[in-house]
């Protein structure tokens, strides 16, 4: 194993990424020491994929395993049951235990995006479902739920929206019980002293700390636990980021398109880019600061090719820049060409658009044709099973979607 980082707390602070910490000497010390550490982030898989705004930790997490320390991801199998009240104004959808299952299964092979989990020091998930199925409920209150006030978790803002609808269940006030205890487990199981995720799980992180305190009171132990988070993506309007007007910002191939992927990063809020440079790069925070100081527009560009090449990789990125260039061409003469074997004509118009990228998937191409959203030489397409033969094509044939996504067909011979 490699030897540790000790700058990595420099790190965090220059790039604005450590926003609250139980003890942020103390966390400052173990990052300095030289030795490593095991730290862990919990996500609760209430859908298949992630958008930008889920993957705040990850890129820290992806530090934190460049340092040299252990990464432990919580698959909250068993929490997803009851559904995070964190910000709801209402309560959560109840998953069944297949869904949950299938996004975890999902949610693992996108993670690998940020994290190593192979080599010397690789990565490992886990999932709170393996040590909650079985641990009676009478049990769990006796040893976990006493140690909480219910005065005192009503005073979280974790719950505030679900009070002030009225709406608040004894069901997820379970919820941070069990967030809490996971810390525990994962600390004697793995030596996790950290918990790192979100500002809004701000709450809850403190909910663990505080438990291995009472627990070191009540059994004469020592154990030392440190929570921390980081800044949310927050648009001016004080929203989340990782959507936009058009829908999330999705990680994975099959959700989104290179160059929506790209556009939707270009509709990153003026204030929120720098933290997005700080994030998803390894750019140097004073040639961030000089490249959003001088010109906003170029440092959004700069901030769209460095994450699609991140996320999507280079050949995506160089694509999605050459389309996004273009973006206001009208008569398509410099429009990106997409060469298609002859011998693979005729094809139809929904392996058209999604061998030409337009379209993430085949499925998604019927719904934009049927949506009045594609125009192929000019005229809208209202049939998906439309099938283009080489002669359609002739020497070239201008593809559209919508007003602004465009390229131009021809035929390899």
């Amino acid at each position: 194993m490699k030897k540790v980082d000790t700058n990595l707390f420099k790190v965090l602070k220059e790039r604005g990424l450590l926003y609250q910490c139980t003890d942020e000497e103390a966390l400052k010390k173990v990052l300095e020491s030289g030795q490593p550490i095991a730290l862990y982030e919990g996500t609760d898989p209430t859908i298949d994929s992630l958008h930008i705004g889920h993957c705040v930790p990850y890129c820290i997490l992806r530090r934190f395993q460049q340092a040299g320390h252990k990464v432990v991801l919580l698959m909250g199998g068993a929490t997803a049951s009851i559904g995070d009240p964190s910000g709801k104004s209402e309560m959560r959808k109840v998953l069944d235990k297949e869904t949950i299952n299938s996004n975890i299964e999902k949610i693992k092979n996108s993670l690998k995006i940020f994290l190593d989990f192979d080599g010397d020091n690789p990565a490992i998930v886990v999932n709170n479902k393996d040590w909650f199925t079985g641990y009676d409920y009478v049990d769990f209150m006796r040893d976990i739920g006493r140690h909480f006030n219910v005065n005192t978790m009503l005073t979280n803002e974790i719950y505030a929206n679900r009070i002030k609808e009225g709406g608040l269940t004894l069901f997820e006030l379970g919820y941070m019980p069990m967030q809490a205890y996971d810390f525990i487990h994962l600390n004697k199981e793995y030596g996790c002293k950290l918990e790192w995720g979100g500002a809004d799980q701000w709450g809850n992180i403190v909910a663990g700390v505080e438990l291995a305190r009472k627990l070191n009171f009540e059994k004469g132990t020592n154990i030392q636990l440190i929570g921390a988070t980081n800044p949310l993506l927050l648009t001016p309007e004080g929203k989340k980021m990782g959507k936009t007007e058009k829908g999330a910002i999705w990680i994975d191939r099959d959700k989104i398109s290179a160059y929506d992927f790209y556009q939707g990063i270009y509709q990153t809020p003026d204030a929120c880019v720098e933290m997005m440079f700080a994030l998803f790069t390894d750019l140097p925070m004073d040639e961030i600061k000089k490249l959003v100081k001088e010109d906003i527009i170029q440092a959004k560009k700069r901030l769209c090719f460095e994450m699609t090449k991140f996320v999507r990789g280079e050949a995506d990125a160089i694509e999605a820049q050459q389309m996004s260039e273009n973006l206001f061409s009208q008569g398509g003469d410099d429009a990106p060409i997409v060469e298609v074997e002859e011998n693979e004509l005729p094809m139809g118009i929904c392996d058209l658009l999604f061998k030409t990228k337009l379209a993430p998937s085949k499925s998604e191409a019927r719904r934009l044709i049927q949506g009045g959203a594609i125009t192929f030489k000019g005229e809208r397409l209202q049939r998906f099973d439309l099938s283009v033969s080489a002669e359609d094509i002739g020497d070239g044939a201008l593809l559209k979607k919508g007003k602004k996504s465009f390229i131009k067909v021809v035929v390899k011979n």
